[in-house]
């Protein structure tokens, strides 16, 4: 190797040396201000003016660069054919385990005797969770125990405590067919007016008369039976005996006329709390075929009378009128056109009363088909 390509390849370990010594004479201090330098060059015979010895000339060589450069050629490297098979890059399929190894793991997991484990958790920590959401559910008991109790303090047993605004009373009837408010049926046929006949007979089962004599007592017709009691104290309820129905009590004519093809239907107003309906004249029921003329319903006869008497107002409600009875007015048509599909609507009609809403068509008022074969 000629001098003047001389190169010296060093090792990491002896750079790291050489460093060092060169480190450790550039910072030894300088105790003489100009001689320093000539006592240097003077006696170290290396720097004599006239050697011509070549430098040495370092090269820093990391020991990574060699694997980076292996890497580098590694990802230049075409694929090779083995490496293209991906069947087996694929995860290898477990093996299937046997019923008993798979009870064994279950049991296992239940209790291991090792670890002392039940389910996968110790007994401390069973224990903390069991006394956390012990904890937690006893809070929330009480928690909804205490709302309902503030609540129900809250709630006037006897009375609503707000009530926005109090509507005029609806009507219903009844019976009422299958269909809703259909009633129809063949009077020579018992099978096809069973069912109405059982649903008034349902209806009029509070207002038998020894019932009515035991529960409830007489009152003066024609004005409202004002009880001016501590709320709390049980109000007293007028007598609505069923013989009053007359023709339509069930009594005299256990068909309630649908055997004669003479039907009759029971009409009551919705109860309303404390409400005192007509303003001192008592509510009036008209009944009139709606679509078609009027001989096809024929004549209508009420029973017992075609008005809601003011003596059963004003209901106090369920807890304190226990016995209360809901007056009824008894419709009978005896002489409806046979084999002809009639639309009936009954109204109440008085003061305060409405019975035209678009909207409700319960509001003071029912409609209801009527039809009757012989």
């Amino acid at each position: 190797m000629s001098s003047d390509s001389h190169e010296v390849k060093l090792t990491s370990d002896t750079h790291l040396t050489f460093a060092a010594e060169e480190n450790s004479r550039i910072m030894e201090p300088n105790t003489t201000a100009g001689g320093a330098d000539e006592q240097l060059h003077g006696d170290d015979p290396a720097n004599a003016p006239g050697d011509s010895e070549p430098k040495v000339e370092l090269e820093m060589v990391p020991a990574s660069v060699e694997e980076e450069e292996l890497e580098e050629l590694a990802q230049h490297q075409p694929l090779e054919r083995e490496d293209l098979d991906f069947e087996k890059w694929k995860p290898k399929p477990k093996p299937k385990k046997t019923f008993s190894q798979k009870i064994n793991e279950v049991k296992r997991y239940l209790w291991n005797p090792e670890t002392r484990e039940f389910m996968g958790r110790s007994g401390k920590s069973w224990s903390l969770i069991l006394l956390f959401y012990s904890a937690l559910y006893i809070f929330l008991a009480a928690m909804f125990a205490a709302c309902m109790w503030a609540l129900m303090w809250s709630i006037n047993p006897y009375a609503p405590t707000y009530n926005d605004r109090v509507m005029p009373p609806g009507m219903m009837m009844s019976p009422r067919g299958p269909n809703g408010f259909d009633i129809s049926f063949n009077a020579s046929d018992r099978n096809s007016w069973a069912k109405y006949v059982e649903a008034l007979e349902a209806s009029l089962n509070s207002y038998d008369d020894p019932i009515q004599e035991q529960r409830n007592i007489q009152c003066t017709q024609g004005a409202y039976f004002m009880q001016n009691d501590d709320e709390s104290v049980e109000r007293k309820a007028c007598q609505f005996k069923r013989s009053w129905l007359q023709k339509c009590s069930g009594l005299q004519d256990p068909s309630f006329g649908y055997s004669e093809g003479k039907p009759c239907i029971l009409l009551k107003m919705n109860r309303i709390l404390g409400y005192l309906p007509g303003d001192g004249t008592p509510i009036n029921v008209t009944c009139a075929a709606k679509r078609g003329g009027p001989e096809n319903l024929g004549d209508i006869e009420f029973f017992p009378e075609s008005i809601f008497n003011l003596m059963y107002y004003p209901y106090y409600g369920k807890r304190v009128h226990v016995n209360y009875t809901n007056p009824l007015v008894a419709v009978r048509f005896p002489s409806v056109q046979l084999d002809t599909h009639v639309s009936v609507q009954c109204k109440l009609n008085g003061k305060g009363i409405i019975n035209d809403s678009p909207t409700d068509r319960f509001l003071g008022s029912v409609t209801f088909s009527l039809e009757v074969g012989a």
